[in-house]
């Protein structure tokens, strides 16, 4: 009987690690998703504003704001991307040279700072909208309520928390916070061939 519990508290316990892995795979590709969407229209607008004044002598006054919405947007919302796949600036002269416990103490101390940072950015982003909302100010050329543009702060900041939070858990557990261009192998002189599927 007490081999049934362990085995079935050993099979919940995979199902769960499974349907996590399925949940974060799903929230890494909305996340891809969405930035790619806001990045992606807001390019094409500039590019259809371009078109416009320039070939067709019919410039549209509401193309250049709507665009420079949604490219902020978009740029907002890469950011949890940037940091998932550990492609922010890093200055790791001296960080590579220190012993494994204090990098992975750096780590810890970094992550949080980080999540402090996105707890202010996303509290105070929520006031931003909230005086918007109440004072009803809209934009310029097309009129959007400036609330609905503001709102990306706290939307982005959350998003940025949720990876700062899963950085600081991978931080804590001792696994080593690796830049993905790090993982790229190069050939150590100009005439060796490349190795690997991972090899430039």
């Amino acid at each position: 009987m007490r081999g049934r519990y362990i085995v079935s508290a050993l099979s919940f316990s995979k199902e769960g690690g499974e349907g996590m892995k399925s949940l974060k795979k799903a929230w890494d590709l909305f996340e891809d998703i969405a930035a790619g969407t806001f990045l992606s229209v807001g390019i094409a607008l500039i590019f259809y504003g371009v078109m416009m004044r320039y070939a067709f002598n019919e410039p549209k006054a509401w193309v250049e704001e709507v665009a420079n919405y949604t490219i902020v947007w978009g740029a907002l919302l890469g950011v949890p991307v940037a940091l998932r796949n550990n492609h922010h600036i890093q200055v790791d002269m001296l960080y590579d040279k220190l012993p494994r416990r204090v990098q992975r103490a750096v780590d810890v101390f970094a992550s949080i700072m980080g999540v402090l940072f996105c707890i202010f950015f996303a509290y105070y982003g929520y006031l931003l909208v909230a005086k918007r909302y109440v004072s009803g100010m809209v934009s310029m050329d097309v009129g959007i309520p400036m609330w609905i543009v503001y709102l990306i702060l706290p939307i982005s900041g959350i998003m940025f928390l949720f990876r700062f939070l899963e950085k600081l858990v991978q931080a804590l557990r001792g696994e080593k916070i690796v830049n993905t261009v790090d993982m790229v192998e190069l050939p150590k002189e100009k005439g060796d061939a490349p190795n690997g599927p991972h090899a430039i």
